[in-house]
């Protein structure tokens, strides 16, 4: 077995369009460099990459460009045995190509373009702060000739230095991810919802403070890197106008004041597209505005709890709880590292079912929208953009399922020694990632969510019938059928492997 590690820092030389948010933001400054790290796996027999990238999503686009310039830099690297996968930040830029699926043939799915497609006579989108027409700042085609380059090469970089080594497999706790979708009374669900009124009943779904780690040792068994699985997206400074790896690159920091400045950390975000690091309950206000119509509060009390996960404090409070449980761990002492083992990669192209609206939907959805816009005076923005949301993603999906019904969905599943690996594409809902790891044959389940392109959230059926942000048709373009399928499909190859 051979082991190969690269890392390798995004440089931008001018500010960036920030992506992940309704409101436009551009980078004032970086608060530290994103990333993309890869490490290589080779048995003789078969292989696997993983590589971790410090961005909000993956698109296809991306994917099979850096596939392609792999094929033509690489000797015996099968492109196809790569998964890049995305952490989740929002605090990083968008890029050409970064709002394409598959399913809808490559048409734009961003918020503003969404509302800028159904604007009557006389109204335009004015954006919060100038990004489309704005020289300054990069454009997208040069921002995804950057990110697709420096993935490339750290990709290739660990593939040709990968040397004999070992792993063990280990597992940690660190209260990171809660559920950030409040249901109330009526029957109704909202993400980042207010708990402060008498109608809220409960976070409508759990959280996994488990931390899957596997620790990479050389032929020497000395530590050269680590990979840590958390179901929770990177988004504890999501509004504010830097670039930054989030709580990711604080606890990268830690680590490498800890055990070396060469030391590695692949983060992988595991099902997590319910969760977030804030606290909804004991609700602490941001320092600063966030400029998000989902997060308005009015007047909320006091509250003696961790800092606000929306600022920089709370980032670096949930680095520092990640990266002390990982030196915890290894100092508890770890299972002899495993040297000569199986290692199987499957990659399927799972067909999952469009998830469809009905034509009452859509005569509600324009209505809606007709309504709204009629009553709103002036221009547009990213509220309206947030609030419209919704009604504008069922009128598009009633036009895309004229012509499809099916996502043909990259999956990987993986069979390492003990642990196994699973990726997908979507924003997965924590139940769906449970499902896999409770009923897997292996020691261990790593879940890879956002990998290898974005097909948006993918929520459980009681998110669906909750409503709201997340679980709207207009969020993803699968739902929870297509859910479940995943989850038999998935278990499935993971068992064949371990029989």
């Amino acid at each position: 077995m051979k082991y190969g590690w690269a890392e390798e820092k995004f440089v931008f030389p001018k500010p960036v369009s920030l992506d992940g948010q309704f409101a436009e933001r551009i980078s004032q400054y970086e608060e530290k460099p994103l990333t993309a790290t890869a490490l290589a796996i080779d048995s003789g027999e078969d292989q696997m990459v993983l590589c971790s990238v410090d961005l909000v999503g993956i698109s296809y686009t991306l994917t099979d460009e850096v596939r392609q310039r792999l094929a033509q830099c690489t000797k015996d690297l099968d492109p196809m045995k790569v998964i890049i996968s995305a952490i989740h930040t929002h605090t990083g830029p968008g890029y050409a190509g970064k709002g394409q699926n598959k399913s809808s043939e490559g048409h734009t799915s961003s918020f503003r373009e969404n509302i800028k497609s159904m604007l009557p006579a006389g109204k335009k989108y004015v954006e919060s702060t100038n990004v489309s027409e704005n020289k300054d700042i990069m454009s997208g085609e040069e921002l995804l000739e950057e990110i697709a380059s420096k993935i490339t090469k750290a990709i290739a970089t660990a593939w040709e230095t990968r040397k004999e080594g070992s792993f063990s497999n280990a597992f940690g706790r660190a209260v990171v991810g809660l559920c950030r979708r409040v249901s109330y009374n009526d029957g109704s669900a909202q993400m980042w919802g207010d708990t402060n009124t008498a109608m809220f009943t409960e976070l409508e779904g759990g959280n996994d403070s488990g931390i899957e780690l596997m620790y990479v040792f050389d032929e020497n068994k000395k530590l050269t890197g680590i990979v840590a699985n958390l179901a929770c997206p990177a988004q504890c400074v999501q509004h504010r106008l830097f670039i930054s790896p989030d709580f990711w690159g604080e606890a990268k920091m830690l680590l490498r004041k800890h055990f070396g400045e060469e030391i590695f950390l692949l983060p992988l975000c595991s099902a997590a597209g319910d969760q977030c690091p804030v606290d909804l309950v004991r609700w602490v206000e941001p320092e600063s505005d966030v400029n998000d119509p989902n997060l308005k509060r009015n007047n909320p009390p006091k509250r003696k709890a961790d800092p606000s996960m929306f600022d920089l404090a709370g980032m670096r409070k949930t680095g520092k709880r990640i990266a002390n449980e990982i030196i915890e761990v290894f100092n508890e002492g770890l299972d002899e590292p495993q040297i000569d083992v199986p290692l199987v990669h499957h990659v399927h192209n799972m067909q999952l079912p469009l998830r469809r609206v009905t034509m009452a939907e859509v005569k509600e959805a324009q209505k809606e929208i007709r309504d709204y816009l009629a009553n709103k005076e002036g221009d547009v923005d990213y509220n309206d953009s947030g609030n419209l949301h919704g009604p504008i993603g069922i009128i598009k999906r009633a036009k895309l399922q004229e012509t499809r019904d099916i996502v043909d969905t990259e999956v990987h599943v993986i069979r390492l020694g003990s642990i196994a690996f699973a990726s997908n594409p979507f924003e997965l809902f924590l139940d769906y990632g449970n499902q896999i790891k409770a009923r897997s044959l292996a020691e261990q389940s790593f879940i890879i969510q956002l990998a290898c392109a974005s097909e948006g959230y993918l929520p459980t059926e009681k998110a669906e019938k909750g409503g709201h942000y997340s679980a709207f048709v207009a969020s993803g373009t699968v739902g929870h059928i297509g859910g479940e399928q995943l989850v038999r499909q998935t278990v499935q190859d993971i068992n064949s492997m371990f029989k």
